[in-house]
């Protein structure tokens, strides 16, 4: 391997004359050029953003995979640019462990027919939560990655620029300045002030040149915040997303366990079992109102003209969580967002509602509804 003796002198002269000039600037032995208050500004300000964003993403990762372990091997496999091995999340796998259960217990006991349900839903629990990481990974994490990685690295070099820039400018206003107090002593002139003149005209270039470029990228921080803004709302849509359908779920879980418990102690006929739990949880978005059947194990009745003709029993109001088209006459068709009335009647299925809207009426799902006070 070739070396260039000369300019690794040279690059060592520099960086230990600047390593002197910072030394005495820190001991105030030296003057230092200041930067415009503008500049500044825009230094502190990205500064804070690369120290919050640093928290925001190690939080979130925490909050998203609270496994230490796992979180450094997603690390190491993603700084050897390798794909991670697929993981069940936790959810799944005490799924998975209720459903082998199950089959050692026997699928056709209460026990273990419970089992099924129970281990069914943590596995779609753990589903919805596997898209959760997947969403966020790309829509925010990522996002901020690629910031620290890429955006703040050429930021900081550009900086670091600046800095030793000013150094070698400062450095020159410091020979200028002896060689000016050597030459009126010497009452001649001085072809080291002269040359300390060029250097310093040319230091003074450079500086201005650098300092320009560093501002331009250091007010991309404000798109930098603008891009991170909507990568939050990605995230939060994300997180809403996930919470609905757990909740959902959840819900849908109780009803089946009430289903099987009143199966298990009412003294019905044999044909009154816990249904498949496979079949009738529904697979992902908002609940089937058509598949929704009552306490007793029969579909929700039809609203008849005697039930509407009863008294009315605890009006309120109540906004619609997702559109819903109804499947007969005896329904009534819901928007997302909107407001209705709604109420329930003697004898009714306590799945559905009453809604009314305007002049119409109709039977409405209850888990498409969030009731206000």
């Amino acid at each position: 391997m070739d070396f260039n003796v000369k300019k690794l002198a040279s690059d060592a002269g520099v960086f230990f004359t600047r390593a002197v000039q910072f030394t005495e600037e820190k001991l105030g032995q030296a003057e230092k050029t200041e930067l415009d208050a503008h500049l500044e500004n825009l230094i502190t300000r990205a500064d804070g953003t690369k120290n919050w964003t640093e928290k925001i993403l190690r939080q979130t990762e925490v909050l998203l995979q609270p496994n230490p372990s796992a979180r450094i091997e997603e690390f190491i496999y993603d700084k050897l640019d390798k794909k991670l091995p697929s993981r069940g999340t936790n959810a799944e796998l005490l799924g998975q462990y209720m459903l082998e259960a199950a089959n050692e217990f026997g699928p056709g006991t209460p026990y273990g027919s419970t089992l099924i349900t129970v281990g069914e839903y943590q596995k779609r629990l753990g589903s919805a939560e596997r898209e959760l990481l997947h969403t966020s990974a790309t829509t925010f994490l990522t996002p901020l990655r690629n910031f620290l990685e890429g955006d703040w690295r050429t930021i900081s070099k550009e900086r670091r620029l600046l800095e030793n820039r000013r150094l070698d400018l400062d450095i020159c206003k410091a020979r200028l300045k002896k060689a000016k107090q050597a030459e009126a002593k010497a009452a001649l002139l001085s072809e080291e002030a002269d040359k300390a003149e060029h250097e310093l005209r040319v230091a003074q270039t450079e500086f201005d040149r650098q300092a320009e470029v560093t501002r331009l990228l250091l007010e991309g921080i404000s798109s930098t915040h603008l891009n991170h803004l909507r990568c939050l709302h990605d995230f939060a849509e994300a997180q809403a997303t996930y919470y609905a359908q757990c909740h959902h779920y959840m819900q849908d879980l109780q009803r089946e366990l009430n289903r099987c418990a009143n199966a298990v102690s009412a003294p019905l006929s044999s044909a009154a079992v816990c249904p498949d739990p496979i079949s009738s949880a529904f697979l992902s978005g908002p609940p089937s109102p058509g598949a929704t059947v009552s306490s007793s194990g029969q579909r929700p009745s039809t609203l008849t003209m005697e039930q509407s003709q009863l008294p009315v029993t605890g009006t309120r109001k109540a906004k619609v969580l997702y559109d819903y088209d109804a499947h007969d006459a005896s329904e009534l068709s819901l928007l997302a967002d909107e407001l209705i009335t709604v109420y329930t009647v003697p004898g009714m299925d306590p799945d559905w509602l009453v809604g009314e809207r305007g002049n119409e009426k109709g039977k409405v799902p209850v888990t498409y509804l969030e009731l206000l006070s």
